[in-house]
């Protein structure tokens, strides 16, 4: 049987150095801009609307709340921040993106689900603000903790609470991959906004766009995940979660996000189009659909929770 050749040590650590870079460059947290309520990522429409989006994100951090803490499934201090409109009402758990905050990510859509006259629980995700952690695990064990803060609304709220889960990039492909995990009944709709179908394929999307073949750059970053994180990244995905939904979602995504494409969501809804409403918006980039039309995208958030709630 022939030998494989042996790796000299030199090697061994070359790689290893490299494999940790990755590490640190995708997964690692915290990072200086993440907490950032203020941070506005430069791109073209972004920066076009970057004062309206401040000004959206200004009118988010005045709304006073109460900061709530749960111990997560893998024992980490998991903070969030709770919006109290009245006892009784439904209740919408919200899941930010990846090194994002809630204030800026939902900047528009909590005014939205205040309107509605729902409460409203922000969560900071591991690895982010004041949850600790040091890795972004991409939705893999941020999908338990969505568990776990479903079973802390229970009791805090009562088990008559209805519950819709919220989700922006990261986060709504957090809540679709936690629709698999036999959610509790009171969890009654999910919107799911810009999620991608899986952690390697939007890795393997960003490796592209940065000129790193998709191939190698995968094999590069899940190898650091499970090396350095400790998480297997193919250990679950959103394309394989939706076919077996049992809530409706609202599934919302803009053709212009050069982000995480809207072909992303196509393909989960082909995955279950009789539990999944698809809503493209037109000239919307990654996370601005509520920007560049927020009258449509009130009314559809509006009209789907009214549905699920009263279980049409």
């Amino acid at each position: 049987m022939k030998k494989l050749p042996a790796i000299s040590a030199g090697t061994a650590l070359a790689l290893t150095g490299i494999l940790y870079g990755v590490y640190r460059f995708a997964f690692d947290s915290p990072n200086q801009t993440q907490n950032d309520d203020l941070h506005v990522a430069i791109t073209p429409q972004m920066t076009e609307r970057a004062k309206k989006i401040r000004s959206m994100i200004e009118e988010a951090r005045s709304i006073p709340f109460e900061r709530v803490y749960i111990t997560s499934h893998d024992g980490l201090k998991l903070s969030g921040r709770y919006y109290h409109q009245q006892d009784g009402a439904p209740l919408d758990i919200c899941f930010h993106g990846y090194r994002g905050t809630p204030a800026r990510d939902f900047s528009g859509g909590i005014q939205i689900m205040l309107r509605e006259g729902h409460n409203v629980l922000m969560i900071e995700e591991r690895a982010h603000l004041q949850s600790e952690g040091h890795t972004i695990t991409f939705g893999i064990k941020e999908r338990y903790d969505a568990l776990d803060w479903i079973q802390y609304a229970l009791q805090r709220f009562g088990e008559d609470t209805r519950i819709i889960l919220v989700g922006i990039s990261m986060g709504a492909a957090t809540v679709l991959m936690a629709s698999e995990l036999e959610l509790p009944e009171q969890v009654k709709g999910i919107v799911a906004d810009c999620p991608y179908t899986s952690p390697e394929a939007i890795i393997k999307k960003v490796c592209k766009d940065m000129k790193v073949p998709g191939g190698l750059g995968g094999f590069l970053a899940l190898t650091s995940a499970r090396l350095f994180g400790g998480v297997n990244l193919r250990e679950a995905s959103a394309i394989e979660a939706v076919p077996h939904l049992k809530v409706p979602v609202l599934l919302i995504h803009g053709d212009h996000d050069h982000f995480v494409p809207c072909d992303m969501s196509r393909q989960l809804y082909a995955a279950n189009p009789e539990k999944i409403r698809l809503e493209i918006f037109p000239g919307a980039g990654h996370g601005l659909s509520f920007l560049l039309d927020p009258d449509r995208y009130e009314q559809l958030v509006r009209e789907f929770s009214q549905k699920v709630l009263e279980g049409e």
